[in-house]
Order: C-alpha cells, then structure tokens, then sequence
C-alpha cells in the first residue's frame, strides 16, 4: 500500500492533497488537504502551464470527503483557495493558525476597497476569507482546531504527524499583532496592516508527516531564519517542500544540510513571480544530491518542466519515493 501527496497546479500558490489508504476511513482513505491555492481568477486566466483552481481539481477527481483540511497561514495564495473547497466538501477537522476562537469571534470583517495597492487587497481578502472559512466549518459540524508546536500523533494507519512550530506564545503574538489591526485608527491602518502581512510567512504551521518510516517537512511559507528555536534533529527529511514558493530566502545551505532530502518540491509559479525558485537556492538544492520538483512550470535556463495540473509523489511502506507530472 502507498501513500498519495499531490501538488496540485494552482500557480503562485501552494495546495497539497493527502491520500493515506486506512481502512476506518470512510472509502478506504484518509484524506488531508494542506492549503487552497489563490481564489484570485486572474491567477487562471493563463493555464497553459496547467494550472487549475484546486475545487476543479478536486471535482475532477472526483473527492467524496476531506477527513482534515489544514491553513498554514493567512495569505491569500494559500488560504483563498481553501472557502470554495470547504463549501462543496466540508471537512470533518479545521486546523487553523490563529485559534478557533480568535478567528470566528475577534477578527473582524475589513473593507477591501480601502486597499492602496495589491499586496493589502489580497491580505485583507485572506483575513475575510479566513473568518468565513472558520465559520463555514463550525456551521457543517465540523471542528477548528489550533496544533502548537508540540503536538503529535497519529492521523490515520502508518501517518505520524509532529507540529514543529509556531509555539503557543508565537500564537498569543500573532492575535494581539491582528487586535492592533482591527483597533488602528484610520491613518494607522493600512501601515499597521502591512507590518502583519510582512511576518506573516514566519507565523506559519511547520509540520513534518512521517508514513512508514519516510519523512516529509512541510513549512509553509517559513524563511529560512523562521526556523529558530526547533531541534535541529527534527528537521531531517526524505521529501522537503521548500519554504516561500522557492525565493532566495526559502532556505540556506546550512538548512539544507539539516534537512538532507532525496527530494524536494518547489511552489514556485510559471512566472516565477518575485523571484521564486531562485537559481541559486535551486543550485544548493540539486548540489545537496535532491531530486528537484515542481508545481508548476518556472522558465529557467536548463530547466524543462512539463505542463501538468499536478505533481505526484507516491510513497511507499519501504520506504520508496517517487515524483511525477500528471
């Protein structure tokens, strides 16, 4: 039997499908969906290089459940993407990075028009989004979780899951850096709304999934200077899905000497806008022995990735890892 995760195609974003086989699972699979990808239509307007928004793929395919859906940060290339999933196939468990709590009683509704330039429009269209989501959730039955740093266990037959960060405190801050948004006063609000949005990457969920003995390091969007604090013993890593889409300060060579992976997956999009999969972190990537993959197609000298709407590792019980562009 082997595990599925599947990368799919959503452009300068990130969504990731799990599919455990688990015979308590309703059909015979855990599934877990890690992130959503933009909302934004204009981030499909090009899909030549095969990107898809993650409900068409889902639908696509055909999903009939999702057993856990995970935000790791509010950003809209991660998060947006999430509400139209939830509202077709409500998942059983929400986690979400701030709490429950915070997001459906204390954030607040914020007037996108206000926005001076794309870059607010599209975080106050995650923190809205992010509400609702939490709400949608709730209101299906389902339930909002927060995994501190910490946190561990088993999600389904063989899929050991361990929470390596933000910490309860980093959490604690991120709420009352929000509270500071919502009680700025006019001529302080879009300044005190980009001071989050800047952190905001180094706030993410960090997670590495362990299925029968193979390692897989999720870190969200962390740079490489959000790793402070973590057991550098933890980090090590047979599949590694690199921070930030990719950009020069996704990771350094003394991460990448931590992590050690067979093989690594880059959210960078076709464009390779801001900079993503940088030459030269891809360079200490491929230098470090890792396979390089992609999500989507970026467009670099020597690099010949074929359209696809999704990149799929299997990954068997010995330990076997293999990618493919379907």
């Amino acid at each position: 039997m082997a595990m599925k995760l599947t990368y799919v195609n959503v452009g300068y974003g990130e969504a990731m499908l799990l599919e455990c086989p688990d015979a308590c699972s309703r059909d015979g699979t855990f599934v877990m969906l890690i992130d959503g990808g933009s909302a934004d239509k204009s981030e499909f307007a090009d899909r030549s290089s095969g990107r898809i928004p993650l409900a068409d793929y889902l639908t696509a395919r055909e999903l009939t459940h999702i057993d856990l859906m995970v935000s790791t940060h509010i950003h809209e290339d991660h998060i947006c993407g999430l509400l139209p999933v939830a509202r077709a196939f409500p998942p059983t468990v929400l986690w979400m990075i701030p709490t429950a709590a915070f997001c459906c009683n204390e954030m607040q509704t914020l007037d996108v028009s206000l926005a001076q330039n794309t870059s607010q429009k599209k975080f106050m269209q995650a923190i809205n989004d992010c509400q609702t989501l939490c709400r949608l959730v709730e209101d299906h039955g389902g339930r909002v979780e927060t995994p501190a740093a910490g946190s561990a266990g088993h999600l389904c037959d063989g899929l050991r899951y361990q929470v390596l960060a933000p910490g309860a405190e980093r959490i604690e801050e991120l709420e009352e850096r929000f509270r500071q948004v919502f009680a700025a006063p006019k001529d302080a609000f879009l300044r005190t709304l980009d001071s989050v949005d800047c952190r905001m990457n180094n706030f993410s969920l960090m997670m590495t999934l362990d299925y029968c003995g193979t390692r897989i390091l999720l870190p969200g969007d962390t740079n490489r200077i959000g790793y402070g604090g973590i057991d550098p013993a933890m980090l090590k890593a047979d599949l590694f899905k690199v921070g930030h889409h990719g950009q020069i300060d996704g990771a350094d060579q003394a991460l990448i000497d931590l992590v050690r992976p067979r093989a690594v997956a880059c959210c960078a999009s076709s464009d390779r806008r801001y900079n993503s999969a940088h030459p030269d972190l891809l360079r200490m990537l491929k230098e470090s022995g890792a396979d390089l993959f992609f999500s989507d197609c970026p467009q670099l000298p020597g690099l010949n990735v074929p359209p696809h709407q999704a990149l799929v590792f299997t990954i068997g019980e010995n330990a076997s890892l293999t990618g493919q562009y379907l």
